[in-house]
């Protein structure tokens, strides 16, 4: 079953290539607009490639999204969950940090048996981003 949408895929594509771009340049940050309808985007994405309910993501405040499939997750604190910075979330969906590395480094906190989103991401790599400009 797919995913419902809220934002909009050209503009989530757009947002998170501004973001990768001022990420790139070392300049200022992308705005928070720019970055929330990042983050919501590849967060819809991910639950688009990796449908299911067995683990919760979330990057806080801007959105959460269960992914993964597995034994569905209904009350309560998941058993499975992943969270991060939105900064961090977009390094490791675009292939700038390595999931496995910003845990490593204290970046993401995770708990669970299946809150290894290794297998899932990066989402997109950078050659990906630039190439649409």
């Amino acid at each position: 079953m797919a995913i419902r949408r809220r934002i909009d895929p050209d503009e989530g594509r757009n947002a998170l290539e501004m973001w990768a771009a001022h990420s790139n340049a070392d300049a200022a940050p992308a705005d928070r607009s720019t970055l929330a309808t990042a983050v919501r985007f590849t967060l819809e994405e991910l639950a688009s490639r990796a449908e299911g309910n067995s683990v919760e993501v979330r990057v806080p405040p801007f959105g959460v999204t269960q992914c993964i499939p597995g034994p569905r997750h209904t009350r309560g604190t998941p058993p499975n969950v992943v969270e991060t910075s939105a900064q961090v979330w977009l390094e490791i969906v675009t292939g700038k940090t390595a999931f496995s590395a910003a845990l490593a480094e204290g970046l993401v906190d995770a708990s669970g048996t299946r809150a290894d989103i290794s297998d899932f991401v990066p989402l997109y790599t950078s050659a990906e981003l630039e190439g649409r400009r």
